[in-house]
């Protein structure tokens, strides 16, 4: 890149947008990161690093820093998120065939703690205003949907009626449901000889939509329905994932890990309140809490050489969404210095990815058990996903309740579920359809 690379972030009117972030959600090649109103959207594209296998996060990280080190920096907004912004999705496996990558966007808005800006990016040699930044943001911003296609629900509202996708159709992905099945059975096998403790196995399905996918639609509809979970839009891979692998503002790093689930269509016709149900099934379980705990210290362990300090939750929190109850705890560190400086998101994505949340423990046997058993590349699926600044600050989710587009009329939905002892195969099938749920809702798909 030979021309210099330079942004201009100024405030914008949230007056005048007071839907949040999800109106901006108007075109299918959008770039999306947002939790209840707020997070960032992307528009275009200046610059892209991709890589494949083990490096893949140290290298993007390089590529990064370098292209920011001498950018002309205008900001005086100055919050995270503000500045240069990259938005990335990796693959979950270092023997993926898949392409991780990071895209610098010419547009961003940004909404945080009521406060709205816009930010500019470009290589070019042109003069950046305010007036040509607004300008470009309504050019991208008339190339999408009408305005009376963005749900403009408060929080709290009743939801509108889900979407339809006539003539529909879902399709085995690369197992059918009885060899998935077995696939379980296998590896609760491998777990009783004491090979490992934990493992995750995923499973896709493919949908057919003949009227065509509407990638804007999907995100705005997760984006309002699931509202406590970060819904992403990174290439065509689209979700909304209740689970924060790492949040990174200054010094602060905080996490939100997420093992043991009940779906909560499981809850109908039992007496008393939801929540009640929820908390005895869950936190009573002692298999539900096993693969919590498990999933807890994998975190800390390896979060623990780059922090002076940290702490979790002594006890699991219900997580309550649409689709289901978690178990959940948050974790949050204050970063030491390593080597004269504090480690940089996409540093300790490289140390912690793949958590025991997404993979299983020991790592290493559950991630040769995951290739023998599910006869599936994920992809970008439980790979990170989310954004980064130049200040350091960044957040990555794990790339769940999600799918890929894979063409304008096909999308390959995932879904997984943590493996112990005692982890029952028709169980674990009927979870994966409460995960495959926030997708096919968005989708217009009934199940």
């Amino acid at each position: 890149m030979t021309s210099t690379f330079r942004t201009l972030t100024v405030p914008l009117d949230g007056n005048a947008t007071a839907g949040g972030l999800p109106q901006f959600l108007v075109r299918d090649d959008v770039l999306c990161w947002t939790r209840r109103e707020a997070g960032l959207v992307g528009f275009g594209e200046i610059a892209r690093f991709t890589a494949t296998g083990p490096e893949r996060f140290l290298e993007a990280d390089i590529w990064w820093r370098h292209l920011v080190l001498e950018a002309d920096i205008t900001d005086s907004v100055e919050l995270p998120g503000t500045g240069p912004v990259a938005f990335g999705s990796f693959a979950f496996s270092k023997k993926s065939a898949h392409v991780s990558r990071l895209i610098v966007p010419e547009i961003v808005v940004g909404v945080r703690d009521g406060r709205y800006w816009l930010t500019q990016l470009t290589v070019d040699d042109g003069e950046l205003t305010e007036v040509g930044a607004l300008a470009a943001l309504a050019g991208w911003l008339s190339g999408g949907s009408t305005s009376d296609d963005v749900p403009a629900e408060p929080a709290g509202a009743v939801m509108r009626p889900l979407p339809s996708a006539d003539g529909a159709t879902l399709h085995t992905g690369s197992l059918s449901e009885e060899d998935w099945m077995a696939a379980v059975a296998a590896g609760v096998a491998e777990i009783r000889t004491g090979a490992l403790e934990k493992l995750v196995l995923a499973r896709d399905i493919v949908a057919t939509v003949p009227s065509g996918v509407n990638a804007a639609q999907v995100l705005r509809e997760l984006a309002v329905r699931y509202r406590e979970c970060w819904t992403y839009g990174v290439d065509g891979l689209v979700g909304a994932t209740p689970e924060m692998l790492i949040q990174v503002e200054g010094r602060t790093a905080q996490a939100r890990v997420l093992a043991g689930t009940l779906d909560r269509r499981d809850a109908h016709g039992e007496s008393g309140i939801p929540m009640d149900y929820a908390e005895r099934v869950l936190a009573g379980s002692e298999k539900q809490r096993h693969e919590h705990e498990i999933a807890i210290q994998s975190l800390t362990s390896q979060l623990a050489p780059f922090s002076e300090a940290m702490n979790a939750h002594d006890e699991p929190f219900i997580l309550e969404l649409p689709n289901v109850w978690h178990l959940a705890s948050d974790v949050k560190a204050e970063l030491a210095e390593v080597e004269g400086h504090v480690p940089t998101c996409l540093a300790l994505i490289n140390a912690l990815h793949p958590t025991a949340a997404v993979c299983g423990t020991p790592t290493l046997v559950a991630g040769a058990l995951i290739r023998k058993l599910e006869h599936l590349d994920r992809g970008p699926y439980a790979g990170p996903v989310g954004w980064l600044d130049a200040a350091g600050n960044g957040e990555w989710g794990i790339a769940l309740r999600g799918a890929v587009i894979e063409d304008p009329h096909t999308v390959r939905l995932y879904a997984g579920c943590g493996i112990v002892d005692g982890s029952q195969p028709e169980a674990e099938l009927a979870e994966t359809w409460a995960k495959f749920r926030p997708m096919l809702e968005s989708l217009g798909i009934s199940n």
